[in-house]
């Protein structure tokens, strides 16, 4: 299958950027041993793991990159009250990929 039909795009929310950023956090103890790389994707809902890392590791085959573990999560719809009507938002599935230690997607500046 295209690793790009499994890896639909990159998930840039604030909340996965502390979590990319955890491996560089020196605040306490427990935040210090987290010194493995994440990244996070919206990922096609009828994908499993095996299928995840091996996208990940063919869109990133020029930066050489190893995915070590994957998880995945299924996020629900909601409804949304949209000019009086109710409506949904769509549901989605995301995959939070751990890479090696000292990989990297992006370059930190």
């Amino acid at each position: 299958m295209n690793p790009y039909a499994i890896i639909i795009r990159r998930r840039v929310t604030e909340k996965t950027r502390v979590l990319e950023n955890l491996q560089h956090a020196k605040g306490s103890r427990s935040l210090s041993r987290c010194n493995s790389p994440k990244a996070v994707f919206d990922v096609a809902p009828g994908s499993n793991k095996p299928q995840i890392a091996q996208a990940v590791e063919l869109i990133y085959k020029d930066k050489k990159i190893k995915v070590v573990s994957v998880n995945t999560v299924n996020v629900g719809s909601k409804q949304r009250r949209v000019r009086g009507f109710l409506g949904k938002t769509a549901g989605y599935k995301k995959a939070i990929v751990t890479l090696r230690p000292g990989d990297a997607i992006d370059e930190q500046v």
